[in-house]
């Protein structure tokens, strides 16, 4: 089995590209490396899938679709795992056209070559943020996403409409994944974990949004993989009960699934600082600020479905794995 992964030398891209690797699977792993952040730490994770022997990277950019459908043709995928995209809330407020160039022009491209190339599993990155408005706790698949409130979120409910749509037409089995709060080593410098610990490790201040009133569904990287992993051998077949009637938006009558991971334990922002503190050994001084447009006050994430289909759901307690990270960080960047 030979298997595209997008987006392999950033934070999760990276980690799946291992699992697979590890699993004797081919793997052809896709990147720009733009630079959007660090990209000395994109070209770190590289080199490590580098020296796999099952692993060959293409520098692509996926808005290039002459360039993603020669891929494409030339390696007759059996699964596409597409965790390539502009990534974060708050810059989409910046460079809106970085994510519909990405995250719509680029997708578009990946639903083309599944198309036309006889790929037996597409898996794509959706996210929490489509939940957008949703107050309703946990957070479920079976529920309307209809009010995003950032162009970033609108950006992966629109990958999930383009997904089903192609799911329809060409019956391509798609498996959609909403990820919550991902954090681990190798982890993006933009997430509030890295952010915290390289500013209380310099003696700075960290920003504390909503004035510390927000809640997170913190979900550790080797329960995403593990997700991941599990599901890349159960493409979804169709639901023969669903009903037009009464629509189920986390099914379809195509071959068409989404799915929720996260760790389905939300932890107040206050109470994962004061983890992160016990993990440093250091106190954060904090700069309490409003909330930033785009952001929600909680995440909770329903994981229900894809225990049924995996038998999995993420468990991984947040100081243990904030104490993972931690241990890379201080290794990674020789900070004692």
């Amino acid at each position: 089995m030979k298997i595209l992964v997008t987006g392999a030398a950033g934070f999760i891209g990276f980690h799946v590209s291992r699992r697979l690797l590890s699993a004797g699977l081919e793997v052809v792993g896709l990147d720009n490396l733009n630079d959007y952040y660090d990209v000395q730490l994109k070209k770190d994770r590289l080199k490590m899938l580098e020296g796999e022997k099952n692993f060959s990277f293409a520098a692509c950019d996926l808005v290039d679709n002459l360039e993603v459908a020669q891929i494409f043709q030339e390696n007759l995928f059996h699964s596409v795992i597409n965790l390539a995209a502009q990534a974060g809330v708050r810059y989409s407020l910046e460079n809106p056209r970085a994510y519909i160039d990405s995250n719509l022009v680029g997708f578009l491209n990946i639903l083309e070559g599944c198309r036309h190339n006889r790929v037996q599993h597409l898996i794509y990155a959706s996210s929490s943020s489509v939940y957008g408005l949703n107050t309703h706790m946990p957070f479920s698949i079976h529920d309307n996403v209809d009010h995003p409130v950032s162009l970033y979120a609108a950006s992966k409910k629109a990958n999930e409409l383009m997904a089903h749509a192609y799911s329809h037409l060409y019956q391509l089995p798609v498996t959609g994944l909403r990820f919550f709060t991902v954090y681990g080593p190798w982890g993006r410098p933009d997430m509030a974990l890295f952010l915290f610990t390289r500013a209380i490790l310099a003696g700075e201040p960290i920003k504390v949004f909503n004035y510390g009133e927000m809640a997170r569904d913190f979900t550790y990287i080797d329960d995403i993989v593990e997700g991941i992993f599990r599901l890349l051998s159960h493409p979804p077949e169709k639901n023969q009960a669903w009903d037009g009637a009464a629509p189920d938006p986390g099914s379809s009558p195509a071959p068409y699934r989404l799915y929720n991971i996260g760790n389905h334990s939300p932890v107040k922002l206050l109470d994962f600082i004061a983890m992160l503190e016990r993990s440093l050994g250091l106190k954060a001084k904090m700069e309490m600020l409003p909330m930033q447009p785009g952001d929600v006050p909680a995440t909770c994430a329903e994981v229900a479905d894809l225990e049924a289909a995996v038998g999995f759901a993420p468990d991984t307690p947040l100081e243990q794995g904030m104490q993972e990270f931690v241990a890379w960080y201080r290794n990674y960047y020789g900070v004692e």
